[in-house]
């Protein structure tokens, strides 16, 4: 078995153990196979770190849940950074057994706490995978728990964070529609 493999299915066995389930499959197992798939249609010749970093973008995230924060924009940034933290260090463990170099397990390290986002080629294709991966498989359903005016902003977001190139592309992929897809226009 190759280090991706083994890579991957550590990721996986630890992220089976998440106890919400969406169609019988544990939340964050399903998750990391979605992220794993759009990496591989928009980045298909990706470097295994950014291939890991993908894969373990939400590495046992129902331990740390969002309500132990406040539930205000500071509480919700500072979950998100530690969040971030908690995924590098965990996949940065199994990087390490899986026999990874310690410059691959740095790059899969920032990358999964989005150090470099705008400036880093590979921070920014997790960045444009997660948000291919909210727009194909998660934005419908949470668009109706939302009040229009803030899905704007929350689409508005999710498009800054994308690269000129991902907007473009999402824009082809995706049935947006106006005054959504406005933000996803250069």
């Amino acid at each position: 078995m190759s280090r991706l493999q083994t890579a991957f299915e550590a990721i996986d066995k630890a992220n089976a153990a998440d106890p919400n389930l969406t169609g019988g499959q544990p939340d964050e197992l399903l998750y990391g196979q979605r992220m794993t798939a759009e990496q591989e249609l928009l980045y298909p010749d990706a470097s295994e770190p950014l291939r890991i970093a993908c894969r373990g973008q939400h590495i046992e995230r129902w331990t740390l849940p969002r309500r132990d924060f406040p539930m205000d924009r500071p509480g919700y940034l500072a979950w998100r950074v530690e969040q971030g933290r908690r995924h590098a260090a965990r996949v940065a463990g199994i990087m390490r057994d899986a026999g990874y170099s310690d410059e691959d397990i740095a790059q899969a390290e920032k990358m999964l706490m989005k150090q470099g986002i705008k400036r880093d080629a590979q921070v920014q294709a997790l960045e444009d995978v997660a948000c291919f991966t909210f727009i194909r498989w998660y934005m419908g359903p949470f668009a109706g728990t939302q009040e229009p005016e803030a899905m704007l902003r929350i689409v508005e977001k999710t498009a800054r964070k994308m690269s000129a190139t991902a907007r473009a592309r999402a824009l082809r992929e995706f049935d947006i529609p106006e005054p959504f897809a406005a933000s996803f226009r250069d």
